[in-house]
């Protein structure tokens, strides 16, 4: 077996932020080319290694290439046991499990594919498992799926949806020094922002996970000069919520919490700037069930959106597992362990060679 922390080094060491992922695609196939039991398909710069053995079943192990910016973290370095680097943790540390299991396990118990994708960490139309599951959703294909998100070795079942509003308010402009004469528009998001703030979440348990949603302001966009009443205000709303809601629910629930029947008037509007669907937890599928058992996985609701939606969408019972610690993710100090890459790579491992 290769070292697992050198190789995630290897694969940190190839720079590869959102929309470059071209050289990192270059090495991975080289590399899964010299495995003669697999299959492999380049879409671009997505990747498709399948076996064809004609097992019963097929998983499906999934994980994004690209990364975020760096912030002065993009050289690995190795210290002891501990690998500091951008996309250490998300998720270059699960790319090197899903590389280690494809070019060494010849013969296993269950039809694998890996899927290397482009672009997770931007906006969803670029999104490399959106655009396969769009022009070539027969290389998605299988029995369930997992991504390689990271996930602390835990595994995270389904995900949260994720809905983006912009509320704007209108007023009119007016001197600062005579307000009376106008109307100030950034204002009128008191009575928002003071619900908001005493916003209480919703905490629903599906299948056994309790999720957790949210709803937050996340940006402001105002004023027009500093002795200028302002006559316009752009508030971006952010709401997590949970699998048992549709996002038409979502954003009927954030029009009722916020009571902005009560706000809105000619001239205002609240726009859908984005909104990705969540996935139930899959926990009954026997692939992922035997996965938890024979490992003794902690399982958990996954509260951020993961492509496992994407999964869902094709029908596929997906969740998530990876080696790194998600509160690293993103992060100057981003990093991850020798261990918990070799404890996911043992449990996926023993899953393939012994099946379900």
């Amino acid at each position: 077996m290769s070292d697992l922390l050198e190789l995630t080094a290897e694969l940190v060491d190839i720079p590869s932020p959102s929309h470059h992922e071209g050289a990192i695609a270059d090495h991975l196939e080289a590399r899964l080319r010299r495995a003669p039991w697999l299959t492999l398909e380049r879409v671009g710069d997505n990747l498709v290694a399948r076996t064809r053995l004609g097992r019963p079943l097929r998983l499906v192990l999934a994980g994004h290439t690209d990364t975020v910016p760096a912030n002065g973290n993009e050289r690995a370095r190795v210290d002891g046991e501990v690998l500091w680097g951008l996309g250490s943790s998300d998720m270059k540390s699960g790319l090197a499990v899903m590389l280690e299991l494809a070019t060494t396990l010849a013969d296993p118990a269950i039809d694998v594919t890996y899927v290397f994708y482009v672009a997770e960490e931007v906006e969803a139309r670029f999104n490399g498992l959106g655009i396969l599951a769009a022009e070539r959703p027969d290389l998605l294909a299988g029995d369930a799926a997992l991504l390689g998100e990271p996930t602390g070795g835990a595994l995270e079942a389904g995900c949260q949806g994720s809905l983006r509003l912009a509320l704007t308010l209108t007023g009119a402009r007016a001197h600062s020094a005579r307000p009376w004469t106008g109307r100030n528009a950034v204002h009128r998001l008191a009575p928002v922002l003071g619900r908001l703030q005493a916003y209480e979440e919703r905490r629903p348990v599906i299948h056994g996970c309790e999720f957790r949603e949210a709803l937050q302001a996340v940006g402001v966009e105002g004023g027009v000069a500093g002795n200028v009443v302002p006559d316009r205000v752009r508030l971006t709303l952010n709401h997590r919520f949970a699998p048992d809601r549709s996002a038409a629910d979502a954003e009927a629930h954030v029009r009722e919490a916020l009571r902005l029947a009560e706000v809105l008037e000619d001239g205002d509007s609240l726009e859908v700037v984005d909104v990705a669907a969540g996935a139930p937890p899959s926990l009954d599928h026997p692939l992922l069930a035997e996965l938890v058992r024979r490992n003794r996985l902690v399982v958990r609701a996954k509260l951020g959106w993961t492509d496992v939606a994407r999964f869902a969408a094709l029908g596929v019972p997906a969740a998530n597992l990876g080696p790194g610690d998600p509160t690293l993710a993103h992060t100057a100090g981003e990093r991850v362990e020798r261990a918990a890459i070799e404890r996911v790579h043992g449990a996926l491992a023993e899953l393939l060679t012994s099946g379900a």
